[in-house]
């Protein structure tokens, strides 16, 4: 089997979290790519669904919530779970 090199380009942050996944599937990126694209010509199309997930308004407001407190800077954080333990129970 011939092959070609191929480059693309990848959000580094998405392609750190892959390779670490891939690297517990006994894969590398080359061969996780193989695999897709050999799945996407078995299957007439990408092996998996495609869509806008339909989220609820009252999950839209969550997500919107929860992006607003992670960026103030007024919200005190915790760096770890005795420190919000202690908060929770007073």
């Amino acid at each position: 089997m011939a092959t070609t090199p191929t480059q693309v380009r990848i959000d580094a942050d998405i392609k750190r979290e892959a390779m670490a996944l891939f690297n517990s599937l006994g894969l590398d990126m080359s061969g996780a790519v193989n695999l897709f694209l050999h799945q996407c010509v078995l299957r007439g199309g990408l092996p998996f669904a495609v869509e806008v997930p339909q989220y609820s308004d009252k999950t839209l407001g969550a997500m919107a919530e929860a992006r607003r407190i992670s960026r103030d800077p007024d919200i005190k954080g915790y760096s770890n779970m005795d420190e919000l333990k202690a908060v929770l129970d007073d």
